[in-house]
Formats: C-alpha cells, sequence, structure tokens
C-alpha cells in the first residue's frame, strides 16, 4: 500500500504531494522490513528538511514573482554582541515596517533568517509582500539603519524555479549547510548560528491523505497542471521508496511549461 500527501495552496492552483510506501515497496513474497530508530543526524536532517518544505509552502502560498527578496549587512561598528542583539534589531525594523503597512489594502507577510558568518559578520535575508504602490524597497530601506539594504524582486534574484525550492532551501541554511565545493566534494558550513521565523499571518492548509493501491512508475500530472519539481529516491530512515513533486495549474495564456529539475536521491 501507498501512502499519500497531498496539499493545495493557492485554492488548488498549486499541489504539493508526497507518496511513500508504508510495507517492503510492495513487493510480493518479501517480509516487512523491521522499523529502525533514527539516529540523531537523521532526526536533524529530517526536522530540516520539515523546516524547508514548511518555509516553501508558505513561500507559494502568500507571496509571488514580483515580491521581494531583502538582505540587511551589518557596518562593523553596529555588529550585534550575540544573536539576542540581532533579533532586537530585527525586531525594531520589521516594527517601523509594521506602521507603514497598517495603512495599506495589502498584508505584511515576511519571512526571514537572521545568519551569523563563520568569520564573525551578521546579515538578515528577508522576503516580504510587496506594496501595490511598489515602494516597499524604499520601506525597508528607510526601516534599516544598522548598515546596507540589498533588494531584488525574487524573479530577478538566484533564485529560480516557480516551485520556490532553491530559495526555501536558502531562507533555513543553518550552521550544518555546507554548499558543495566546484568539484562536487562538501564545503564547510558558512554560517556558525541561524534564527529562522515567519510572520504569524501565514497559516498553512493541513494536508489531506489517502491510499493508493500501488506505486506508479511515473508522475503524469492532471489536465491543466505541469511539474514544476519532483524528487525521488529512498527515505534514509525507512529503506522506502519516496517521491516528492509540485503541480502547478497552466494559466490560460500559457503553453505547457517544462519540468524544472528531477533530482534523484
Amino acid at each position: 500500500m501507498v501512502n499519500r500527501k497531498k496539499i493545495r495552496l493557492r485554492n488548488g492552483d498549486i499541489l504539493d504531494v508526497e507518496e511513500y510506501h508504508d510495507g517492503n515497496y510492495g513487493s510480493p513474497g518479501k517480509t516487512r522490513r523491521k522499523k529502525e530508530k533514527p539516529t540523531k543526524e537523521q532526526v536533524r536532517l529530517i526536522n530540516q528538511r520539515n523546516k524547508a518544505k514548511r518555509c516553501r509552502w508558505r513561500l507559494l502560498q502568500y507571496f509571488n514573482e514580483g515580491d521581494l527578496f531583502i538582505t540587511w549587512t551589518y557596518e562593523v561598528r553596529n555588529r550585534p554582541p550575540n544573536m539576542e542583539g540581532a533579533l532586537k534589531d530585527f525586531r525594531a525594523a520589521i516594527g517601523k515596517i509594521r506602521k507603514v503597512y497598517r495603512g495599506l489594502v495589502v498584508q505584511l507577510y515576511w519571512i526571514r533568517n537572521i545568519e551569523r558568518g563563520t568569520k564573525g559578520a551578521w546579515h538578515i535575508h528577508l522576503v516580504i509582500k510587496q506594496t501595490p504602490e511598489g515602494d516597499t524597497a524604499a520601506i525597508v530601506t528607510k526601516a534599516w539603519t544598522k548598515g546596507g539594504t540589498y533588494v531584488a524582486e525574487i524573479r530577478h534574484s538566484k533564485f529560480t524555479g516557480d516551485d520556490m525550492e532553491q530559495l526555501a532551501d536558502y531562507l533555513t541554511k543553518d550552521e550544518h549547510t555546507a554548499e558543495p565545493r566546484k568539484d562536487g566534494t562538501p564545503g564547510k558550513p558558512r554560517i556558525a548560528e541561524s534564527s529562522y521565523n515567519t510572520s504569524r499571518n501565514m497559516p498553512l492548509p493541513e494536508p489531506k491523505e489517502d491510499k493508493l493501491l500501488r506505486w506508479k512508475p511515473e508522475v503524469k500530472p492532471p489536465k491543466g497542471y505541469y511539474i514544476a519539481r519532483i524528487h525521488e529516491g529512498i527515505n534514509p530512515v525507512t529503506g522506502f521508496l519516496y517521491r516528492s513533486y509540485t503541480l502547478i495549474k497552466l494559466k490560460t495564456q500559457e503553453r505547457k511549461k517544462p519540468l524544472n529539475r528531477v533530482r534523484r536521491c
């Protein structure tokens, strides 16, 4: 038997799906594999994946490609002594922004990650909802007085893909994140500590669960949707096949979009 978990975002315009076995791949004549207790490292990886997944869901539900990706940096003389000082600086800046948004028709949605680098520098990555007037860049620049403000629309940033996965992974980096070197070998982490959080006004719908009789060899999108993201592999904890993918509804004026990428783990 195959479990399927599906979450509907943007009133069904986006479907995010997970499929995984609850037995030994559904193969006849084989005994069910004994479930092993996950290690601490496996638990950490699962928690990190879940954090990135929920970040991606919020990006898909509440943000568009025209919304902004902000980086706030610190002048050396303004660097906070610790994370509590950085959190205080962020709360002061977002408080100023919140006052401006209260007079607008758009809600203030934000996702941020405060990061201290291994060499002592601090910065804050922030995704924020654009105002109808398009003046959010000026608002966030005025609110931040500790250093520089760097602004890009999500669609013009280095994060590509309608599925928002690259951006979600970037926003949820922590001290364990190590980008691969050019030769493919793992590099050293560049973050000493981080603090991830979101605004409280971004609830997510509950995923719906059902059962499939068998594992389908490939995903066929329903009519009117395209596959924006797909990952397939073996769950390192259970040892069973799993698959996750994102379906996005085609706009009436668009031709079918190509698959962004397939990752097999």
